[in-house]
């Protein structure tokens, strides 16, 4: 049975000028527009300004069209009845090629029906945004729902507003749109009513802004703090003296510039989390996601779900359908840190993702292509997991494309001040205090210590000190009892020492390790008591006053 509007024809709309140059669309000017270029435009802008802005200028395009439209058509076709023009908005959505608009036929037990009601097929909006974004958790034919509800308000003279309650974009067979008078929807509807208004994007603005100044203010509080501290850092934050650290950073500058598996390897502390964020933010994939897993803190059983998804119904608890962290990273860089703990089960899995560039979610049968850039820490020496058989060694060699080996902070002594007047300088700002540096004989502690926890043993020092120094600066007896009992090195860094001073600093230390116990100091260093009396009142030390 022919249905009302069956009579409007695509060929009586659309005019061209004989020409060429200018197309109408009952009377209005209109653009043919390939919708792949629609589909790039939607990606850059979700990648430049997130689902949220994005997601409001699709829709307040959309409205905007379809009202446009309905005002078109009043006078550009002979209505027999005004009541048809106000229904005619899904036939002229499927005669601009947007979608293919099909009646619903609702059943009475599900409840009384809706002022409008849609299901739509051939969405071309869901169709590029899974070629261009991949699959969803949410609906996302922002411009055709736009459009269904700008055409309905300018007909009926008030404010109709459209959602979509399934959508091909996220899975669904087909896309489902239901429409109300902005009094009838609930308050549970205003999240998604709201991309209808300008204060959706002006208030996306101003968060984005708002970060933005809050960042400057971080930003420049930083550099104050340590210029007072007399640390200058490097365009990407590195503060490095050592050679050997130095040719770290230079590595991970120039692995930057290209796609390759890393494999930053090195003790625990050292900062190869670090290294890999140099190495994301040096390369083309800045302004794309940086995502950060540690291997070691999931649970087996759960890391396959963490890494690569799972579909709704893959598991107890998998109540909808939840991307991975391949996906997450899509177009940026993934971090796996302590990859030598992946489980050998997963270490297929991972491989497999690595060589293919494609990820299964938990529960599905079809592969999604990801393009992920992963650079993979490990505090294990993996040729020595190779080779007693708990790492695979394809695996290890294709995470091993360059390999980035930090060394310990033992071994890089020239560092060790200017880190920690960094990390002093941050905790001074983190924690409110007016601290403005280290005192000669703190700094001089600081190098006789060996630091096996590295860098993060270091800032976890300097936090203390901070906190509990009484002065601007941080003394001495502010340092942890450990660093304070270091004895001096043996080996010498830059000119050598007089062996008398090395001599009373190695007493001096003992002395403080014994907490000032003379005769188990003198038993300790093989020399009498009167001995060692005699060289504290040489030095000038209070225990020789006892």
């Amino acid at each position: 049975m022919p249905g009302p509007f069956d009579g409007l024809e695509l060929g009586e709309l659309l005019s061209f000028e004989p020409g060429g140059g200018l197309i109408h669309f009952a009377g209005q000017r209109v653009l043919l527009m390939d919708p792949v270029a629609l589909g790039l435009l939607r990606k850059e802008l979700v990648n430049l300004m997130g689902v949220t802005a994005a997601r409001g200028i699709f829709t307040r395009l959309g409205y905007a069209h379809g009202w446009r439209t309905a005002e078109a058509m009043k006078g550009a076709v002979p209505w027999k009845d005004e009541s048809l023009w106000r229904r005619a908005g899904g036939r002229l959505h499927t005669l601009q090629g947007q979608v293919r608009v099909e009646r619903v036929e609702r059943k009475p037990e599900e409840g009384p029906e809706p002022f409008a009601e849609a299901q739509w097929r051939d969405s071309y909006e869901a169709e590029q945004h899974l070629l261009h974004l991949g699959r969803a958790d949410h609906p996302v034919c922002w411009s055709l729902t736009g459009f269904a509800s700008g055409y309905m308000s300018y007909v009926n003279g008030r404010e109709i507003y459209c959602t979509e309650i399934r959508c091909v974009g996220q899975g669904d067979a087909a896309c489902h749109i239901v429409g109300r008078p902005a009094e009838e929807w609930s308050t549970e509807c205003k999240e998604v009513l709201r991309f209808y208004e300008t204060q959706c994007m002006e208030g996306v603005l101003g968060q984005v802004t708002d970060a933005l100044k809050q960042a400057e203010r971080k930003l420049r509080a930083k550099r104050q703090s340590l210029a007072r501290v007399g640390v200058t850092e490097d365009p990407a934050g590195m503060v490095a003296r050592a050679e050997a650290m130095l040719r770290v950073i230079n590595l991970g500058r120039r692995a930057a510039k290209v796609d390759s598996t890393v494999l930053v390897t090195g003790e625990s502390g050292v900062g190869k989390e670090r290294i890999a964020r140099l190495i994301h933010d040096e390369s083309t994939r800045a302004h794309k996601a940086f995502i950060a897993v540690n291997c070691a803190a999931v649970t087996e059983s759960l890391l396959e779900s963490e890494l690569f998804g799972h579909a709704r119904g893959a598991f107890t608890g998998a109540t909808h359908d939840r991307p991975g962290l391949f996906e997450a990273a899509h177009g940026g860089t993934l971090f796996l840190d302590e990859v030598g703990e992946v489980p050998a089960s997963m270490q297929a899995k991972l491989l497999r993702a690595l060589q293919e560039k494609e990820v299964r979610r938990v529960g599905e049968n079809t592969s999604r292509k990801v393009d992920v850039r992963v650079v993979a820490a490990t505090n294990r020496e993996l040729s020595e997991e190779v080779r007693a058989g708990r790492f695979r060694q394809d695996l290890y060699y294709r995470l091993r494309v360059i390999e980035l080996r930090i060394p310990p902070l033992r071994e890089r002594r020239e560092d060790i001040l200017p880190l920690a007047r960094l990390l002093l300088a941050e905790a001074a700002e983190r924690l409110g205090r007016k601290v403005s540096g280290l005192a000669p004989d703190a700094a001089d502690q600081l190098l006789r210590y060996d630091w096996p926890g590295n860098v993060r043993e270091l800032g976890n020092a300097l936090e203390r000190a901070v906190a509990l120094c009484e002065g601007s600066r941080v003394e001495r007896d502010d340092l942890p009892e450990e660093v304070r009992a270091a004895p001096p090195s043996l080996v010498p860094s830059g000119n050598p020492r007089r062996l008398e001073d090395m001599e009373k600093d190695y007493i001096l230390a003992v002395l403080a390790q014994n907490s000032g116990n003379r005769a188990r100091t003198a038993e300790q260093l093989d020399i009498g008591v009167a001995t060692l009396y005699r060289k504290l009142k040489q030095y000038g030390h209070p225990e020789a006053a006892h």
